[in-house]
């Protein structure tokens, strides 16, 4: 398996305070990372340095072996699909043209590709073709926050950044597009970066938890490794309600069927 993103000995600070400190993690292809950890811990500027919308202090990031300091931005950023809370839909563009704002930056000359990528993206996400010509403020909250996934899928990105993408929507809607994105992940084996505040969401979708508090990695593991072996004080209480939803010993955590620790298909 290649690696998809690295950071090598990253650091940023902000008027004084340094937010990542000195990171070192590599990223395989088609991994499912969720990011959670303290407020202000440097989640989301973990995510912005990917595309480039953040610039470290110090160190290199590589994205599939290319060191993203001497790459074209815009060729960066093709290959990086970006959604986040809010979904963020431009108000005066129907639901087509939102997802297919991206391609068809790229795609100018050949309209039927765009719209093929369209219907697509559309039917992955759950919306119905009759939604095309609606506008952002004629859609639910869940609605939009689809098309904001589906306009970042729309390109078809090697490397997908999700920055709490679910936390502005309520909990049934929450938990169909937690089964959506995990479904997506399957079905494309894309790279997912996905930042959220929520320690059961980290662990029902993750391939992988980065657990950060204060600019540092206090765990990068499999989701039933964080839950069975907390690396750190700080992982065990993020993580000590969902071990004890069974209320089952240390060594049989993983066998609960009911429990994060088993993680269940959602």
């Amino acid at each position: 398996m290649s690696t998809a993103i690295e950071f090598q000995n990253i650091t940023k600070t902000y008027e004084n305070k340094t937010i990542i400190d000195h990171l070192n993690l590599s990223i395989q292809e088609g991994e499912f990372v969720t990011m959670i950890g303290s407020s202000g811990c440097g989640k989301t500027t973990t995510l912005k340095m990917v595309n480039g919308l953040i610039t470290p202090d110090q160190g290199d990031i590589l994205v599939h072996g290319e060191n993203i300091k001497i790459k074209d931005q815009t060729a960066l950023r093709r290959n990086i699909g970006y959604a986040i809370q809010g979904s963020v839909l431009f108000p005066h563009m129907s639901v087509e043209e939102n997802i297919a704002y991206v391609p068809n930056l790229w795609n100018k000359k050949d309209k039927k590709k765009t719209k093929e990528a369209v219907s697509k993206w559309m039917d992955i996400v759950g919306l119905d073709e009759d939604m095309k010509e609606r506008y952002p403020s004629e859609l639910s909250g869940g609605q939009q926050q689809r098309v904001g996934i589906a306009r970042a899928l729309a390109a078809s990105p090697d490397i997908l950044l999700m920055d709490e993408p679910f936390g502005a929507v309520d909990e049934i809607t929450r938990q169909q597009l937690q089964k959506e994105i995990k479904g997506i992940h399957k079905q494309t084996n894309i790279t997912i970066l996905f930042v959220t505040h929520d320690i059961s969401e980290a662990l029902k979708l993750g391939t992988k938890v980065l657990v950060m508090d204060h600019g540092k990695i206090e765990q990068y593991a499999e989701p039933q490794e964080i839950l069975s072996n907390p690396a750190t004080d700080f992982v065990k209480r993020l993580v000590d309600k969902e071990r004890r939803i069974c209320h089952l010993p240390e060594e049989k955590l993983k066998d609960c069927e009911y429990s994060e620790a088993a993680l269940c298909e959602i």
